[in-house]
């Protein structure tokens, strides 16, 4: 059976001595009580939930799966996932960082995003019940009506009911133009929705008494493509005036999807006959209002990688000092056994380092972005929310597509450190792997997460949000380069931001002559940005690490922060070179090969 331990040093490290995050909030006025011990013990807390309630349940839960009642539509899922939820609810999880005007705790979203990698840690599948939820209650707080956020927000803070988002139809996935569910406006005011939706996560189950679906529709004067999508409230029960559950609502699961990993969530096929729904926003700009709940659910899908490759490292590295196999090529190391750990070979430990080192990487950026989002939606100056906006609007598909990837390699590699025990269920190596697998595709695949970030998020201005980015990166170069410690840490990077222009600056002119140039370099790209934000990062965790040994620190735990930034930069970050040379070589090798696939 696997374990896990919550990183909460590492937590703690980057929040309190890496990011001062208490410091930042401090200029948020619905955050600027919040200090460190009040951050430290709600993640211990978190922390025995996840590792004592949720994950051991994991292993069960992917045995056992969801089971679909077809005669009344119901999803039962796995054994203690409901005792589970309702632990969690008991507990006011689910209001962590929602309004306090709803029934909230009102803590900032970092706070969140860590409980949550823990959880994912856990138990993904249990975790994307509640996590659904928390976009849903986001999406209504943006752009629901006051009515609408009376009826459901606290309902959804509590955790009482649970929420999803309808997106995908069997003919459209990320196209979402071509969706043909349809809402036609009732008299009441209300509208009565007719389709299919699909891959629906969460979609159908019993943790709760009832579910908010977010649908995406179209009004019957609706203008063709992504222009006419119109966004609607469609509960799986109809809820009274007074607040309290009504009918059955016409929306029901029509069969569940057989997917390779996450099988304790149920991804439910959706059919809307005639489900009544009241309108989100303005019609015809659903896909706009949705977009939070997208932008929350990118995020967390890459967040749900992370907790991925902690949990696989922790427990690949628990094998590699146990498991014993052959002799060190250097000499025998363990003289009283008959070989040595396998921890002892090179290529195992490249192999754990490379999980810790995009662990620590992906946990950095996490918390960094999600200190953006705290301020781009409470802080008092404008400009520091359009600015934190702006950035983490182009670091989202960073997370989501090069956490994910990272997430895959890190518990394949996890895998192989057990050899044949790898492929053993009991173990729990091949769940993490086909569970991060899954994650590398859903919310927008990873292609699409990087034609999102080379297309929009950078070409689209011209680069101009990227060179926002490279000035935190050129402010710190400016402060260490003359640092000799520093150096192995800060060359890299520097060298990096400086080729980073020219290399955008090419694509770009590529792009403007065939655009097939930029769909065959996005990809490339993502993985060359990713590394010079984890870089960025990974050298920020160094500077603080050196400071603290200088001062006389002598807790193994900086010394071990060294150890991964050099394994990074040595054996990883080198990645973007071949990346550069492969974007550059361009789309006709690709798109002049007609007969190659014929």
């Amino acid at each position: 059976m696997p374990s896990y331990t919550p990183p909460l040093r590492d937590m703690q490290f980057l929040m309190h001595e890496v990011f001062h995050v208490t410091d930042e909030l401090k200029a948020i006025p619905k955050h600027a009580d919040v200090d460190v011990d009040t951050i430290n013990a709600v993640l211990e807390e978190g922390g025995k939930f996840a590792a004592e309630v949720t994950f051991p349940l994991n292993i069960s839960g992917d045995a056992e799966g969801c089971v679909l009642d077809r005669t009344t539509h119901e999803v039962k899922a796995p054994n203690g996932f409901k005792e589970a939820y309702a632990k969690y609810v008991e507990g006011g999880w689910p209001a962590l960082s929602c309004d306090p005007d709803y029934g909230g705790q009102g803590l900032p979203f970092v706070v969140n995003q860590c409980f949550y990698e823990m959880l994912n840690s856990a138990n993904q599948a249990w975790t994307m019940y509640p996590g659904l939820s928390h976009g849903a209650y986001e999406c209504l707080h943006a752009h629901g009506t006051e009515e609408q956020k009376k009826t459901y927000l606290p309902k959804l803070t509590s955790g009482e009911w649970t929420g999803t988002m309808c997106l995908t139809e069997p003919h459209c996935g990320t196209d979402l133009g071509m969706l043909r569910t349809k809402a036609e406006p009732q008299a009441d005011g209300t509208y009565k929705l007719t389709g299919q939706k699909i891959f629906i996560s969460a979609g159908e189950h019993d943790l709760a008494p009832n579910i908010v679906h977010l649908v995406l529709a179209r009004l019957p004067d609706a203008p063709p493509g992504s222009k006419g999508i119109s966004l609607f409230i469609v509960p799986k029960y109809n809820v009274n005036a007074d607040g309290s559950i009504g009918s059955r609502n016409g929306i029901y699961c029509g069969g569940l999807e057989h997917k390779m990993g996450i099988h304790g969530n149920a991804t439910a096929q959706m059919v809307l006959d005639g489900a009544v729904g009241t309108l989100v926003g303005k019609p015809h700009k659903g896909l706009a209002a949705m977009f939070v709940m997208m932008n929350a659910a990118r995020l967390g899908v890459g967040n749900q990688s992370l907790g991925l490759t902690e949990v696989a490292y922790q427990n690949a590295l628990a094998y590699a000092k146990d498991r014993i196999q052959m002799r060190s090529l250097s000499g025998v190391k363990a003289k009283d056994k008959p070989a040595d750990p396998i921890i002892v070979h090179p290529d195992v430990r490249k192999m754990l380092l490379t999980a810790k080192a995009y662990a620590e990487g992906g946990r950095a950026l996490a918390i960094y972005c999600t200190l953006l989002l705290d301020k781009e939606l409470n802080h008092p100056d404008e400009k520091v929310r359009a600015e934190s906006a702006e950035i983490v609007a182009m670091l989202t598909p960073i997370v989501k597509a090069f956490l994910t990837d990272n997430g895959f390699q890190a518990t394949t590699m996890c895998q192989q450190v057990f050899g044949g025990h790898g492929y053993i269920k009991e173990w729990g190596m091949e769940q993490f792997v086909r569970d991060a697998r899954i994650n590398m595709i859903y919310e927008g695949t990873n292609t699409v997460q990087s034609l999102d970030l080379l297309g929009r998020k950078i070409l689209g201005n011209n680069g101009a949000t990227l060179k926002k980015f490279g000035k935190l990166v050129g402010s710190l170069i400016a402060e260490e380069g003359v640092n000799e410690k520093m150096a192995e840490f800060i060359n890299p990077i520097a060298g990096l931001a400086d080729q980073m222009t020219k290399f955008t600056t090419e694509i770009g002119f590529k792009g403007f002559q065939n655009a097939d140039e930029v769909g065959a370099a996005a990809v490339d790209y993502l993985r060359v940005a990713g590394h010079l934000v984890f870089g960025y990062f990974f050298a920020r965790m160094a500077q603080v690490a050196l400071r603290e040994i200088a001062a006389g620190n002598t807790d193994p735990f900086y010394q071990a922060k060294l150890q991964t930034a050099r394994f990074y930069f040595a054996k990883l970050f080198p990645e973007t070179a071949m990346l550069m040379r492969t974007a550059r070589n361009g789309a006709q090798v690709l798109m002049d090969t007609d007969l190659a696939l014929a």
